[in-house]
């Protein structure tokens, strides 16, 4: 009986190691991937996908060389592999089997690349799921689209010769969190000097552009659930950022003067956590909150014992005078946070912004900082830091507001003889876009954005930024980097698409 029992065994066996020599695997020799991570990879697919069952004996390394033309120390590396992780044990003197007990492993592909869902429903948090719904537009080099930035020769060479400069990283290691030194003090100089601004280089927090600045601001000050009161209409991404991190938003109406304060007085609402507030160029609308107000948002604060996060995103360029106090600079009790950005100035693709904050608040910023993004990015920052310190950025910027002048000049000119019957467009005393409302031709801003697309023209329709239910059809224009040719072209394909929408 024992005799026929252990034949039966040595049956079952020889078929298993018969199953398990019967599975060929392809190495592809003009792959990147080693071979023999290809092999272990194929033999742990076959054992997760059922092929090669528990128990299974693997073919010696002698028999597997024979059939599969390998090498027997490939072999007996992958199979190596295959016992660390798992997958197979190793018996002395008997060889090597599939392990058994292994726990359910997830249907799909599992040779490094990734599964299809299909319908899986996968554990997405409320901040992820909201962010798809919001969704990403993709940026468009194209007449009217907002934050271009072209610069002349001379800056393109310096800007050039600075970053040639520090390509040296021999020297470099973990950074200060707050950003390089020698950065934060030229902006507190500049800020100073320009904006009114009161600050010490230690309450400066470098940071990738305005939008990661909104994102610290964000997580730091508001906690989710609370309330922050934004323009209405607002700065979309501003927008975003509060919700993406738990923030509700109240809208507070804005006019020809910016903020209306009345409304913010008369709020009884949930306590705000922060007001949002574009004070210098409020966008969209391009106004500029008058000294009356910015005093009456500054005393609401106060008595409310909220924050203030005042967004100066372009106030480097104003064409009627010099360019308005800042907020901050007003604040006699520290509650406003000033954000400023580089991307309008210099480039979008240098993403150097700041956020300064009030001394109480250094010690949670920077103990924040780190958990982020450990330390921002230094060579940017020091091609920035010396554009500045050697005294290249107040050239540039002259040199820059008279372009933008002139391309808001030209754009104004177009506009008014081929589209007056449509647009009512004044020219801005600040910024670098238009603001156009509607003559009565046409309701739908969104209608007239999607018409433009198609023709290869970029407006922002403005209704879709506010938060009350009925909202100003308005169109929003960039002329920063607009050429001359492209205010024509881009002019001529707006005058078919209202043409279109009337007919």
């Amino acid at each position: 009986m024992r005799a026929t029992s252990a034949h039966d065994a040595d049956a079952r066996s020889l078929r298993r190691e018969s199953a398990a020599a019967s599975f060929l695997p392809a190495i592809e020799t003009s792959s990147p991937v080693p071979a023999v991570r290809q092999l272990y990879l194929q033999l742990r697919n076959g054992i997760v996908a059922g092929r090669l069952q528990p128990g299974h004996r693997l073919p010696s390394t002698r028999t597997a060389a024979r059939e599969w033309s390998l090498s027997r120390g490939l072999i007996a590396e992958s199979y190596d592999m295959l016992i660390a992780e798992g997958y197979a044990v190793g018996r002395h003197g008997s060889g090597t089997y599939v392990a058994s007990g292994l726990p359910p492993i997830p249907t799909g592909v599992s040779d490094g690349h990734k599964a299809v869902p299909g319908n899986d429903t996968r554990a997405l948090s409320a901040a992820a799921r909201l962010a798809m719904r919001i969704g990403t537009p993709l940026p468009l080099q194209a007449p009217f689209a907002t934050g271009r930035v072209i610069h002349d020769a001379r800056t393109a060479s310096l800007l050039k010769r600075l970053t040639l400069r520090h390509l040296d990283y021999t020297h470099d290691g973990y950074r200060d969190a707050q950003g390089e030194e020698t950065l934060r003090q030229a902006i507190a100089a500049h800020l100073i000097a320009s904006r009114g601004v009161r600050c010490e280089p230690g309450q400066i927090f470098v940071t990738s552009g305005t939008q990661q600045a909104l994102d610290l601001v964000s997580r730091l000050l508001v906690s989710p659930g609370e309330t922050v009161l934004v323009e209405d209409p607002c700065y979309p991404p501003a927008r975003q950022a509060f919700v993406f991190n738990g923030a509700l938003l109240s809208g507070i109406p804005v006019d020809r003067d910016g903020l209306i304060t009345q409304a913010l007085e008369a709020y009884d609402g949930p306590a705000p956590a922060a007001v949002y507030v574009t004070p210098s160029h409020q966008y969209p609308s391009g106004s500029a909150l008058p000294l009356a107000r910015r005093l009456q948002l500054l005393a609401f604060a106060q008595e409310r014992g909220c924050w203030i996060i005042e967004d100066d995103y372009d106030s480097e360029f104003r064409y009627d005078g010099r360019p308005i106090t800042s907020l901050q600079g007003l604040d006699a009790t520290d509650r406003v946070i000033y954000l400023g950005t580089f991307s309008k100035a210099l480039l979008p693709g240098i993403r150097v912004g700041y956020v300064i904050v009030p001394d109480d608040l250094v010690a949670a910023f920077r103990a924040a900082r780190p958990i982020i993004d450990r330390f921002p990015a230094p060579l940017h920052q020091r091609v920035v830091a010396d554009f500045l310190n050697e005294g290249y950025f107040p050239a540039h910027l002259r040199r820059l507001r008279e372009r933008y002048r002139a391309s808001r000049d030209f754009l104004a000119r177009l506009l008014r003889e081929r589209l007056a019957e449509h647009l009512i467009a004044l020219p801005p005393e600040q910024g670098i876009h238009f603001t156009v409302s509607s003559t009565g031709s046409w309701a739908d801003d969104r209608a007239v954005a999607k018409a433009a697309l198609e023709e290869g023209v970029v407006v922002l329709p403005v209704s879709p930024m506010s938060l009350s239910a009925v909202a100003e059809p308005r169109l929003l224009l960039g002329f920063s980097g607009l050429t001359d040719e492209e205010a024509d072209i881009g002019t001529r394909r707006l005058t078919r698409v209202f043409a279109r929408l009337a007919s």
